[in-house]
This record gives structure tokens, sequence and C-alpha cells, in this order.
């Protein structure tokens, strides 16, 4: 058993910084690089793109980030481990396998942890019972089943220790926890009992600090301004222990903090009940959490506990919902204001005598009240505005309606206030709304697959 390990974060979201896993690698010491990809409406986006095209569906960047360490994985042994595979993990190891070709690499071996997607078993389970009622609705998944665009089930840690086991340099997975992804190499090193709760808590606390890349280490932090060089931001690092105790860092020379509250603020992120923080691994208790400044930029983290996890797995569907389309127009001084406002009255009023109708209708100035609940009705103070932009959103049932309505805002510009500016790029269009389905399925009717490649 290893003294401890060095778990860097690359990604906390698709389209996080480029060059932060590869600076994780090659700026110090680590024994894995964890990256998370996918949200909720990631997932749709990529189940989109497999439509258009079978071999995508997966986060393509992270094809160059395995390129540009090939050498530190082979000659160093730093593991990657990643939910980049989203709806197609099968695909994305092709991907890097072909570049590994390319460069010459040999020996490279990446296993794929799928079997979450449950969009095409999905009749099977309904005639089974499972009816995948929303969680805040109650309502049954036959009511959206034709519109569904995606369901995946979010596996925890226990298929990822599985594929640490067959001895993968890279281990890419669909739809798994973000916390899962650095509490697997945590079991697998210390061999940990799945039922210790409290070290599963201990890891899964560890994943959701660093789950979200530099918001842990100094970005988006409430004190911004304490934060020396945030253009070369170190994304944080788990050092972690057997005991369960770890300390989170980033490595040294590189720009932002790790601190108490930059901690703090993290483990407060995206949590309902904190004591009862529900993954497929453990109930993971946040009120127990201590932590100690115990140097620079070097947090420790002790005493958390746990409890066992629930027998159900939460799914992630997506579905579309109508339709939706928005535009802007930023209008000038003087009567910036009220020029703006009367130019959405004008704009909505011959929407009506088109007969043009919306479910939901969402006004904004930006610059005035885009923030405030009510609007601003008396603009008599407001004279000494210099611009604000008038931003509308609609969405219907009706994609033709919303195409018509998108022709009218145009034409404001030479038939309606003066001093507009902004509009650029055509006319506005329709496209989908993709509304969110939260669900629970019984554990016991689906089961994660570990498939190992080798190149």
């Amino acid at each position: 058993m290893k003294k401890n390990i060095r778990i860097a974060s690359g990604q906390g979201f698709w389209g996080d910084l480029p060059d932060a896993p590869i600076n994780q690698v090659k700026n110090g010491k680590i024994d894995y690089l964890v990256m998370d990809y996918l949200a909720e409406v990631t997932m749709s986006i990529m189940q989109k793109q497999r439509m258009r095209n079978e071999k995508y569906g997966y986060a393509r960047d992270f094809v160059d980030v395995v390129g540009a360490v090939f050498n530190e994985i082979k000659q160093d042994g730093v593991k990657v481990i990643s939910n980049a595979g989203g709806v197609n993990p099968r695909a994305c190891k092709d991907a890097i396998l072909e570049l590994a070709r390319e460069k010459g690499i040999e020996g490279l071996k990446i296993a794929v942890v799928d079997g979450d997607d449950i969009l095409p078993s999905l009749d099977s389970l309904i005639a089974e019972g499972h009816e995948l009622k929303n969680m805040e609705t109650g309502e049954p998944i036959t009511s959206v089943k034709d519109e569904l665009l995606s369901a995946n089930i979010y596996f925890g840690a226990a298929p990822i220790v599985e594929a640490l086991e067959t001895d993968a340099d890279v281990i890419i997975t669909g739809r798994v926890t973000d916390t899962g992804l650095t509490l697997a190499p945590m079991i697998y090193e210390f061999g940990w009992d799945f039922n210790d709760y409290d070290k599963m808590s201990a890891g899964t606390i560890a994943g959701h600090i660093i789950e979200c890349g530099g918001q842990a280490s100094g970005g988006n932090f409430t004190d911004w301004e304490t934060v020396e060089d945030l253009v070369n931001i170190g994304f944080p690092i788990i050092e972690a222990y057997p005991d369960g105790s770890f300390y989170v860092t980033k490595h040294e020379g590189t720009g932002g903090l790790v601190s108490e509250m930059t901690v703090k603020e993290q483990l407060l992120y995206e949590i309902g009940n904190p004591a009862e923080y529900i993954t497929p691994d453990c109930i993971a208790d946040f009120t127990s959490v201590q932590l100690e400044q115990e140097g620079e930029n070097r947090v420790r983290v002790f005493g958390i506990k746990g409890t066992e996890a629930t027998p159900t797995y939460k799914v992630s569907a997506s579905y579309i919902d109508g339709y939706k389309l928005s535009s802007t127009l930023v209008y000038c001084w003087p009567d910036a204001a009220k020029k703006a406002q009367v130019a959405a009255d004008i704009l909505f009023k011959r929407a009506e005598n088109l007969g043009i109708g919306f479910e939901e209708v969402n006004r904004e100035l930006v610059g005035l009240n885009a923030c405030n609940e009510n609007p601003i009705s008396d603009l008599s103070d407001l004279e000494d505005l210099n611009e604000v932009q008038l931003r509308i959103a609609v969405q219907s049932r009706s994609k033709e309606d919303l195409n018509r309505f998108g022709k009218e805002v145009a034409p404001l510009i030479l038939t309606g206030p003066s001093g507009v500016t902004g509009f650029a790029g055509g006319r506005p269009k329709a496209s989908e709304v993709v509304a969110y389905w939260p669900a629970l399925l019984s554990k016991k009717a689906a089961l994660p697959k570990v498939t190992l490649f080798e190149s």
C-alpha cells in the first residue's frame, strides 16, 4: 500500500481551460489525473452530436489532452480517469487509440466503463415495472418517452475500481458521478472496503472539492481580490492517505489560492441537505467535515463520516420540451431605458396582431433591472443611463410561430425608437428547449460494463 497518492483535477466542465490538465501532469508529481466533462445539459448536447455522426458524442478535446501526456502516462505511470466518454465512450477510445498509433505509442491500455445509457433498453425497463417517475413531479417517464434525447444512470466508483484492476493507463467512462472519479483511485490504492462508509464519504468529499477544477483553488471565489495570478491559476490536487484524511493543495509556482475559505466555498457548491449528500457509493455527511490550514496553499480535511448508500441509482434524462427564441438590442442615451421598454411593447403588440402567442415570455433591461424580480416601471430618474440592452426570450410549442416572431425584431431598427444598435448575426431563430428529467432506478436493474483495449 502506498503512503499517499496525489490526485489532480484537470477539468471542471466541458470547455474549461485547455492547458490545465496538461499543466497538472507536467508541473509536478501526480499519480492520477481526473477530469470531469459532464453536466446534465452536456449529455443532451452529446446525444445530438451522436445522432448527426455516430463517431461523435464525447468530449473530443479530451483526445488531444491524452495525446499531449502520452509520455508521462507511459514513463511516469500517471493514470488518467475521465467521464469524457459522454454518450459514446467507445468512440472516444477509438480516437485515442488511433492517435496513439499515429504517434507510435505501443502498449497503451484503455478501459471503457459503459452500460449507463439506458435509452435503448427503456421499453424493457418500463415493461418490467420501472416507471422512472420524475423526482419533482411524480410523472412516469412514459409521459415524455417520445421526446427523450438521453437517459443515463449515474454509476459510482465501483466500475472505475474494476477498470483500475485491469492495469489500464486511461479510463474512459460514460455517466459516472463527478465524485466517483476521485474516490475510485483511493479505494483501489488503499484497499478500502466498499462498506466502510466513513472512508467512502471521505473520498466522495475529496472528489466534490476538486470536481469543479479551479473553483477550489481561487477561481470564482467571493474574495477574488485576495487571489494572486489568476492568469496562471493552478488547479487543485488531493493528497490522500489510507486513513481517509487528505490535503487540498496545488503545484508550487502556480497562481491561485488554496485556503480554508476556498475549500469551504466549494464544499457548499451544489449540495442539498449537507448531512445527506447522496451518491451511489454512500451518503456523505458534510456537517462532519473538519478543516485546518497547514501551510501555504495546503488545507487538511479530516473527520468525515458517512452512512450506507441507497438501493437506487439516479437517472439523468433529457427531452425536447418545445422551442425558444431570444434576441437583444441596445438603446443609447438619451432616455435609453424608456426607448428599450417602448421597443419591447411595440414588438409584443405586433406579435399579438399577428396572432402569435407564447407559453412563456421574459423581457429584461440589462443595465437596469435584469437581476430584479420585478421590473422597474418608473423611468423618470433614469435619463442619464448611457445605454440599456433589451433582452427578450420567448417559449412556445410552435417553432413556426417563434420564427415568425423572430422576423419582427430587426424591423424595430427603422420602425421603433431611435438610437438602437447591437443587432447582428441575422434573424433570431427558434431552437429546441431541452428539459431535465431526474428519476431513480433500482441498482438491480442495470449493471456497468468494463472492457479493456490496448494499442
